[in-house]
């Protein structure tokens, strides 16, 4: 009779107490939702840090990717580099055209002309003034000096004379104008390379500044 009584008094109390499993399964969530919202906080100042420092590398090499050179930011330089010009390239055209008669010639000519992009370049940026001119006018210029230049020298063969003999030609003062398109030739000539050079120094000095840098 005891057994019977006591038996199920004891499964009773077995099924109305907890398990230890329970708790510990109702707890872990609880415990974990603190540690996800503390390692997220956490990795938000190492994000926000990184785009901080990225950004800053980006500025650097902003900053290290300006061409350093001559440059001379002047509204006074470049007002009178405005004024100045036509002339500095009329006086380089007149050189040229009168090296025959007078003092002066071709390579005095051209690189007067060449001097214009020069002072263009240290007034308003060397950058500025060799994409304004761009690679093929210097080069141009060269081809065409050349052109003209071994044309008049070459024709004068055909002809049955000598090399650069005008008189060949049979054109009135064929002299006088003979020479002024060899000088003008050789002028353009000049005056690109001249030019070519400017911009090729400039950019190897650009290159050394960022390279010491």
């Amino acid at each position: 009779m005891t057994d019977d009584t006591t038996d199920p008094t004891t499964n009773d109390g077995e099924q109305d107490r907890p398990t230890s499993g329970e708790p510990q399964e109702s707890a872990d969530p609880v415990a974990e939702k603190p540690r996800e919202s503390v390692d997220s906080v956490a990795e938000e100042p190492r994000e926000s840090v990184d785009s901080v420092a990225e950004e800053s590398a980006g500025g650097d090499e902003l900053v290290a990717e300006e061409p350093p050179g001559p440059y001379v930011e002047s509204p006074i330089i470049m007002a009178t580099v405005r004024i100045i010009t036509p002339f500095v390239f009329t006086l380089g055209l007149f050189v040229m055209f009168h090296g025959a008669d007078s003092s002066g010639g071709g390579f005095q000519g051209g690189v007067i002309v060449g001097t214009v992009v020069l002072m263009l370049g240290i007034a308003f940026g060397i950058e500025v003034t060799r994409e304004w001119i761009g690679p093929r006018l210097p080069v141009g210029l060269v081809a065409v000096g050349v052109l003209v230049f071994l044309t008049i020298g070459v024709g004068s063969v055909l002809l049955g004379g000598d090399f650069l003999e005008y008189e060949e030609y049979g054109i009135h003062h064929a002299s006088k104008y003979g020479i002024e398109l060899v000088e003008l030739a050789i002028g353009l000539i000049v005056a690109g390379i001249v030019t070519g050079l400017f911009f090729v120094i400039a950019g190897g000095m650009a290159d050394s500044e960022g390279d010491l840098a």
